[in-house]
């Protein structure tokens, strides 16, 4: 991880309004050079979306730390993302809730993701692919104390 490179985009999160130190936190302890292609790896820590297989985007750190704090979190809740793409959203926000859902549409966007939480030992996150505009499949799992589409 670069740690000067992470620390300029948590002062530039802060100065764009992000004050949530939980959610500061969280962005501070996902490695996102993990999450963006090999060739985009030296712009990992910029404040930009940066594309990824599928014609999809890793989302810009402000905009994952503006809707994560936007959720308002508690430890003892359980969030549904419509989206899982790279997975960075997604970590980030296993760092915050007890229980993570995540449903992606492409398949080996999905595998990828699911490889790097195996590699992070982030345990808390239960994945499926299919159409967000679906909803959950298992009806057991909801209701879910927030969605992040």
């Amino acid at each position: 991880m670069n740690v000067p490179a992470l620390q300029r985009l948590l002062a530039e999160l802060r100065q764009y309004g992000i004050s949530d130190e939980n959610v500061l936190a969280a962005i501070g302890a996902v490695d996102r050079e993990r999450f963006v292609s090999a060739p985009f790896a030296e712009r990992a820590w910029e404040n930009t979306a940066l594309p990824i297989s599928f014609g999809q985007t890793i989302s810009q750190p402000l905009v994952v730390a503006a809707m994560t704090e936007a959720l308002r979190v508690g430890p003892r809740m359980k969030v549904l993302e419509i989206g899982t793409g790279s997975g960075y959203q997604t970590a980030v926000l296993s760092r915050l809730f007890r229980r993570v859902y995540t449903i992606e549409r492409h398949k080996p966007l999905l595998a990828e993701a699911e490889a790097r939480f195996k590699e992070l030992r982030l345990h808390n996150i239960t994945t499926r692919v299919g159409d967000g505009w679906q909803g959950w499949p298992e009806p057991g799992q909801i209701p879910f104390a927030r969605i992040l589409v």
